[in-house]
């Protein structure tokens, strides 16, 4: 059921996002005065949005069950205008309409879920503030000790099960450790939808949203809003109700990893000297003996002559 969600056989992901968008207008927004009578469409009607972005009802149906594929650009413009999608969302739909467009999309290569040597080094020497490296859909790929026992819980599961969406949506923990969990929980999701737009056949995706969906209500009902977003990460402070170091508010910055397609690198960082400083030091100390990293052995061995 959760792959056939993922995966739904009508329509095209471009319809699909049209329809989820339209559900989250209501007519109050765009200036409409409602009718009499109970509305059995949640959100505008499709002859309300064509009105709005000045297309005609039967081209805008076409749009969203995929017969037509080739909206204009300032179609697209008028299409966002009516739906009132921010700049991501924007993007993500134009992104829609050149993949819809395409006969023969060719298949990505499959992210890499090596993490270079540099990178690894890189992780040690920024101890003790909490740094880890993640996939496009989020999988923990390294880190060092901070960041492990930062995410207090996440160490229960074996390496290859670590993965930031599963943590907040299926570690029972993850609710009580992030302070605003709600928001973090949308931006994942968003950001998730965002790849599954533009890349909806990639494996690594697939098998997460499947596994959430079956999973967890929680994300079903997010990703079912079909809200997106480009940014990775927000670049504010983050507040944890942490069971070793109490509530702690960490600065944060995110950044794409040159020569690793998809990698990006998380930093939590503090100022020498502060009450945030100190648990970040507590955190690497108290870090499981396995979540050291063997920088060293990362690196090659010259060559013999």
């Amino acid at each position: 059921m959760a792959a056939q969600r993922h995966n739904e056989s009508g329509g095209t992901e471009l319809g699909r996002f049209l329809r989820a968008r339209r559900t989250q207008v209501t007519p109050a927004e765009v200036g409409f005065t409602p009718g009499a009578g109970v509305r059995r469409t949640p959100g505008l009607r499709r002859e309300e949005v064509a009105a709005l972005a000045g297309v005609s009802i039967d081209y805008y149906t076409r749009l969203e069950r995929g017969k037509e594929t080739r909206p204009s650009l300032a179609v697209v413009d008028a299409l966002g205008r009516a739906l009132k999608l921010d700049t991501d969302e924007l993007d993500h739909l134009r992104d829609l309409v050149i993949r819809a467009a395409r006969h023969a999309p060719e298949p990505p290569p499959a992210p890499s879920r090596t993490v270079s040597p540099q990178a690894k080094i890189l992780l040690e020497n920024l101890r003790p503030s909490p740094a880890y490296v993640t996939s496009r859909t989020l999988d923990l790929l390294a880190h060092n000790p901070g960041a492990l026992a930062l995410y207090a819980g996440i160490e229960d599961w074996p390496a290859k099960q670590r993965n930031l969406a599963r943590f907040l949506f299926l570690h029972p923990a993850a609710r009580d450790l992030y302070a605003d969990w709600d928001t973090q929980i949308a931006g994942c999701v968003a950001r998730l939808r965002a790849l599954g737009g533009t890349d909806p056949d990639a494996p690594d995706l697939a098998n997460l949203v499947g596994e959430l969906l079956l999973k967890s209500p929680d994300f079903g009902k997010l990703w079912d809003r079909y809200e997106v977003t480009r940014r990775p990460h927000a670049q504010k402070p983050k507040t944890f109700h942490h069971p070793l170091v109490g509530e702690i508010t960490l600065n944060f910055q995110g950044m794409q990893l040159e020569g690793s397609p998809g990698h990006r690198l998380g930093v939590y960082v503090t100022t020498p000297g502060t009450p945030e400083h100190d648990a970040t030091v507590l955190l690497d100390m108290a870090a499981p003996r396995a979540a050291q990293i063997p920088a060293a052995t990362d690196r090659q061995s010259p060559r013999q002559p």
